[in-house]
């Protein structure tokens, strides 16, 4: 490994959204993935003037053909040389499934030599009880992870895909037994956890991994953090990047021929605590502590100042009589329109201002059995 560089060299192929503005999908990814070391190869599923939590925005989605076509001119040129591919957010089943096609077919080229292709599969499907991709999406979200190593769901989609209700920590136990189980899944991470627990304080979050042992019986493990009392756009996105590289940076550092080995399967004989994947989510969720808590500071600040200006131009309008009873409810809902802008752009993930959090993060949050 170079000086310098936290992972072996790694060629990825991220596979997610793209916004001209803002830090989401791939925007937020590519900047991870090549802060830790990687070489990244960008295919943009859409392409937005900004993410959808502004309530508006402009641009086009990429069709399956356009998907399909950008990875062969990428054969063509011999670029198909990846090392992983993480896949997010994919619009509609016809451009899912021609991702799942590319990482099928990175899957077989790489058949002869056991752990030299790893597939991170994120089920971006819904949050919160609520789909936000079509119903045909999830069917194919099911037939795609028997070929993922590493699958990242939240809570909400850990339930479509294990079909289980997860009210608890042992309802959740059961759903990831259930998919290690029924698809076969090496690696699974559940993040945003959000449950009761007498142990856990009401502010707080879980994210809940696992390695399959060779007979599919779930290694896991939880890792409880504080929440933090803001909206962000995008960390589902940062997550899955950085899980991504932490992951092989883990499991390059286990050594002991790991990395050869077939979706970098630990023995049956290490503790869900001492897997790679345990230290990897250990390492991630420090990163995003440390970025989310300091893009909460700053966005704290952005706010209570625009709400000031927003306050003091209110009051000069109407002791300047400018505002009628109808004028006023419009100006209101202009004044609320512009809050909810300023609070969108102040929530962006502070990333570059802030990169030693992403390579160097203080680890505080520690793995513990589920």
């Amino acid at each position: 490994m170079s000086e310098g560089l936290l992972v072996p060299e790694t060629r990825v192929l991220a596979i997610a959204s793209h916004v001209v503005s803002g830090y989401v999908g791939n925007k937020i990814a590519v900047f991870s993935l090549q802060s830790l070391g990687c070489d990244v190869a960008a295919l943009n599923t859409v392409q937005f003037s900004n993410h959808t939590g502004y309530r508006q925005w402009t641009g086009s989605r990429v069709s399956a053909q356009e998907i399909t076509d950008l990875y062969e001119g990428l054969k063509q040129s011999y670029l198909d040389d990846f090392d992983m591919m993480l896949s997010g957010y994919v619009p509609g089943a016809p451009a899912l499934e021609a991702v799942g096609q590319i990482g099928q077919e990175l899957k077989r080229k790489a058949k002869s030599k056991p752990g030299s292709f790893f597939w991170v599969l994120d089920p971006v499907m819904g949050d919160n009880g609520r789909l936000y991709v079509a119903s045909d999406v999830v069917p194919v979200y099911k037939s795609l992870a028997h070929h993922a190593d590493l699958i990242l769901p939240n809570q909400f989609e850990a339930e479509l895909l294990s079909e289980i209700p997860i009210t608890d920590m042992a309802s959740l136990g059961r759903a990831v037994q259930v998919m290690h189980e029924r698809y076969g899944v090496p690696h699974i991470v559940i993040t945003s956890v959000s449950l009761p627990h007498p142990d856990h304080p009401v502010s707080s979050l879980s994210v809940v991994g696992s390695t399959m042992t060779s007979d599919r019986r779930a290694r896991a493990f939880k890792i409880v953090f504080p929440a933090i009392d803001c909206y962000f756009s995008g960390t589902g996105d940062m997550f899955a990047a950085l899980m991504s590289v932490r992951m092989r940076e883990a499991v390059h550092d286990r050594g002991g021929g790991l990395m050869e080995r077939e979706a970098w399967l630990s023995d049956d004989s290490v503790d869900a605590l001492d897997l790679p994947l345990a230290r990897a989510a250990e390492r991630v969720l420090a990163s995003m502590h440390e970025v989310l808590t300091k893009t909460a500071e700053r966005m704290q600040e952005t706010v209570k100042k625009a709400q000031v200006e927003e306050e003091a131009a209110a009051a000069a309008a109407a002791a300047a009589g400018a505002d009628g009873v109808v004028d006023g409810e419009e100006a209101a809902k202009a004044r609320e329109k512009r809050m909810h802008l300023v609070r969108s752009k102040a929530a962006e993930l502070r990333l570059v201002r802030h990169l030693d959090s992403l390579r160097f993060p203080k680890v505080e949050f520690r793995a513990t059995r589920l």
